[in-house]
């Protein structure tokens, strides 16, 4: 989390204070969380391709062998996407960028809006409307969500929020009342 020099003549932007390092902190445990998710999940959809091809793609009917690069391309991608967008959050968020801590939050938000269904039905969407069952889920979802939910309370408190600011911009005066 170093920060770069600013130019001659311009402030410096304040050190990142104990919630956003404990926040982005959680994000890379949410990146570590969501890569366990996808090595198990991969390792299932090998395994037991028979249960992830049920259903159909497209409208069309396609048995397993035909499903099967179709599903792990698709789990693959969706894992290392998720994975990627939990370790740009982390550099960003380290690094003072407020729109990262918007995209933090938007996303830990669409996360709570999946909760439900997740602790519902225990399976994991391979993508393509095709799911696979798969228990380990529950437990990884819920604590890649508790990881992101902690991050986003901790990125909105006021200690955080000088960091957040951009360089030069003073506080704004308290009014005597």
């Amino acid at each position: 989390m170093d920060q770069p020099r600013p130019p001659a003549g311009q402030p410096a932007r304040p050190p990142a204070s104990t919630p956003v390092r404990t926040a982005v902190k959680l994000m890379y445990a949410g990146a570590a969380v969501s890569a366990a998710g996808l090595i198990a999940g991969s390792a299932l959809i090998i395994v037991d391709i028979q249960a992830a091809a049920r259903g159909r793609f497209l409208g069309h009917s396609l048995t397993a062998p035909q499903m099967r690069p179709l599903i792990v391309t698709a789990w693959i991608l969706s894992g290392l996407t998720g994975i990627g967008l939990w370790l740009w959050m982390a550099r960003a968020n380290g690094q003072g960028r407020n729109p990262a801590r918007i995209a933090s939050t938007v996303l830990a938000c669409l996360a709570t809006l999946q909760l439900p269904g997740a602790l519902r039905q225990p399976v994991s969407h391979a993508g393509y409307g095709v799911t696979v069952p798969y228990y380990g889920s529950t437990v990884l979802f819920a604590a890649a969500w508790l990881a992101g939910a902690a991050a986003v309370w901790l990125l909105w408190r006021p200690a955080s929020s000088a960091f957040y600011k951009p360089p030069g911009v003073a506080p704004a005066p308290q009014s005597a009342r």
